[in-house]
């Protein structure tokens, strides 16, 4: 099978990709960081009534002339209007957010009145019609919609569905990532290790990154290099109704590895297997029914970068959320030498300047090695036969983290 170019693997892994099966109603409490699965549409109208924006005195605009002497008649609070209609020639008191009172047109702030004896206020500015009142509705009416499908809750958002008086949203369901790491020399962190035995520590990475692009993760735990071992955690994932299995390792064609046969022979459509990238290479592509199948190479920087290529745009895409623009414009800060077929994800460092965005490689790019990339914050991205990169030149990069 050909080598696939990273641009194809990732357009045919997306096909269909949507949120599936109903919205979840979750309390406001619940919203924060998840999607709102349907248009939401404002049960009430804000402001109800016409209030105050502004400490002062409600009036009739045309006594309130610059100089004029009101008698106050009320007060208007905030929960607490002023039952009545204001006087020809007669002030209320007013505060923020309390209901103006009938027949008022205007309110005077408090710095331009003078409290009089005998309950009289001066005025020492002349009143505008409409000034520092919010008419009714101004900021949204009852039946309008106020957030569209698709929105991701941040903190404005709740707060606006709770002000259209709504105490529960229909959220999109997160999309179900089963992990599945592979291998007979792997031992879970903590663990004491034999001869020849490894941390599988690949699967706290990927799970991690799932779970930020809006995954609800299943952790299948460490399959051993036989059948049997892989048939059951299939099993698991089927059961738990997983949306996107993920394995890790194994999905290549040795001897010992078996997670491409034993989903094949569990009726896997395999899609592809083999990427021109680096690192990388052996990502597998497929699906079982409703459930598409990624399988990840076993080397960590091979693993992560291709999670960050393929898993999260399919976990961002089934959760419903935004694309993340992930793709950045920097400067390179040395040269790099011309590519050959495959795409190269060189683990780099990246400093914001004056001068804009600049990537410098790291001096080690073996995909064995984790503590560089724990230390990228980004990845340079070198086209298929790219010329030899100068120094200064434009590259892209897939930023990592800030």
């Amino acid at each position: 099978m050909a080598l696939m170019p990273v641009d194809e693997a990732l357009a045919r892994i997306l096909v269909g990709a949507a949120p599936r099966g109903e919205p979840e109603m979750l309390p406001l409490n619940q919203c924060f960081d998840r999607v709102l699965a349907r248009d939401l549409a404002a049960l009430r109208t804000h402001p109800p009534f016409a209030a105050s924006a502004m400490d002062g005195y409600a009036v009739r605009a045309a006594d309130a002339v610059d100089g004029a002497t009101l008698k106050l008649q009320g007060e208007s609070a905030a929960g607490h209007g002023f039952d009545g209609t204001l006087e020809p020639g007669s002030a209320i008191r007013i505060f923020t957010g309390a209901p103006v009172p009938a027949g008022a047109d205007a309110v005077i702030i408090q710095e331009m009145t003078e409290r009089l004896d005998d309950g009289l206020v001066r005025i020492n500015e002349a009143a505008i019609p409409g000034r520092h009142i919010r008419k009714a509705g101004v900021d949204f009416e009852t039946g309008r919609i106020g957030l569209q499908a698709g929105r991701l809750l941040d903190a404005g958002a709740i707060t606006f569905a709770a002000a259209m008086n709504h105490a529960a949203l229909p959220i999109a369901r997160r999309p179900k990532v089963a992990v599945l790491a592979t291998g007979d020399e792997l031992r879970l962190p903590g663990e004491s290790l034999g001869p020849g035995q490894i941390i599988a520590s690949n699967t706290f990475g990927v799970a991690a990154l799932a779970r930020g692009a809006g995954a609800e993760v299943i952790d299948l735990g460490i399959a051993a290099d036989r059948m049997e071992a892989l048939d059951a955690a299939l099993d698991s994932a089927i059961a738990q109704d997983a949306d996107v299995l993920v394995t890790i390792g194994g999905a290549s064609v040795g001897d010992h590895d078996l997670v491409q046969k034993a989903l094949v022979a569990r009726g896997m459509l395999l899609d592809f297997w083999k990427i021109a990238m680096r690192p990388g290479k052996p990502l597998m592509s497929g699906r079982m029914g409703a459930m598409q199948v990624i399988g990840l190479p076993g080397n960590p920087a091979s693993s992560l970068v291709c999670a960050h290529l393929f898993l999260e745009p399919l976990v961002t895409r089934l959760a419903g959320r935004p694309d993340p623009q992930r793709i950045q414009k920097a400067i390179l800060a040395n040269e790099l030498p011309e590519n050959d077929q495959r795409q190269d994800y060189l683990r780099g460092d990246l400093q914001v300047t004056d001068r804009g965005l600049i990537a410098t490689p790291m001096a080690r790019q073996d995909s064995s090695l984790m503590k560089v990339f724990s230390d990228a914050r980004c990845l340079i991205i070198r086209p298929p036969f790219a010329p030899p990169a100068k120094a200064g030149s434009i590259c892209d990069v897939l930023v990592l983290r800030p």
